[in-house]
């Protein structure tokens, strides 16, 4: 049960953010908003009667730009009740950086579980032709190629923007953002709705009242993680995970879902701060 509150780079993707691609969408036009974000958790429902309840917090800040690249810091920070005196609290932080391209990434990701030690994945990896190079440091030093059509987090988020201008209602891509063992990649579904105009909010939150987001129109977005490997050997179907929010055309998300299967958390909008950044020369 607690390894389905472990949360990867995927759920932080979708936390707030910025992501870059290839294929058949273009690059998403405009620049990604640097910002913080802080998002409130709570429990939506537990289909199998197994969390009582559920509480956190997921602290959010993008920074960088196209010359520069993107830089992520997230932690997320739950505390699971599964009745009967048995709480799980888990701690999760990361910090990446992605340059604008999609070719190189860099990843640390620290997890804690109750009062056990740490688990950490430190590691890069750099797109090269049709292939993707990745050097693991932790939890063990380890080299591997990945197949060059997978992408990293900051450039699914630009993908899905593109195909959201461009109209379209699904994308699949395969993505690698360094979670798990360091050595995980993740086929995804991800199902756009129709865009939602700037004037029309149903739940006004930070994002909504903020003067750099009023104008934006945003879309409902729901993407599913499936294990890739399982998938190729099983031919399994069932997501390990899915996450429905909405997306601004600027990478800010919000009205968070996190759903895993067990269990579903919301993440609502707390506080929204936008951040200058340095034009590029």
């Amino acid at each position: 049960m607690v390894h389905l509150f472990r949360t990867s780079l995927g759920v932080m993707a979708l936390a707030a953010a910025a992501f870059g691609a290839g294929g058949e969408a273009q690059a998403a036009s405009g620049p990604f908003l640097a910002h913080q974000a802080l998002y409130d958790l709570s429990l939506v429902k537990s289909r199998s009667n197994s969390v009582n309840s559920a509480r956190g917090r997921i602290l959010y800040n993008f920074t960088g730009s196209s010359c520069e690249g993107y830089t992520s810091e997230f932690r997320q920070v739950s505390e699971l009740d599964s009745g009967e005196g048995k709480i799980t609290l888990s701690d999760l932080r990361s910090n990446s950086w992605e340059d604008a391209a999609g070719k190189s990434y860099r990843f640390k990701i620290e997890t804690r579980m109750n009062e056990a030690d740490a688990g950490r994945v430190d590691g890069s990896a750099e797109r090269d032709g049709d292939h993707i190079n990745v050097k693991l440091k932790l939890p063990a030093p380890k080299s591997f190629t990945l197949d060059g059509k997978i992408v990293f987090p900051t450039e699914q988020i630009q993908r899905i923007i593109a195909a959201a201008k461009d109209g379209k209602s699904l994308l699949e891509l395969s993505v690698y953002d360094g979670s798990d063992d360091g050595q995980k990649v993740y086929n995804t579904l991800t199902v756009i709705g129709q865009p939602i105009p700037a004037d029309r909010t149903a739940s006004p939150d930070a994002s909504t009242t903020d003067e750099h987001m009023k104008s934006l129109k945003r879309w409902p977005v729901t993407v599913s993680y499936f294990d890739r490997e399982s998938q190729q050997k099983e031919g399994e179907q069932t997501p390990v995970y899915a996450m429905a929010f909405e997306l601004y055309e600027n990478g800010v998300s919000r009205q968070l879902v996190l759903d895993y299967n067990d269990f579903v958390i919301s993440g609502a909008m707390g506080k929204f701060d936008a951040k200058d950044s340095k034009p590029c020369n």
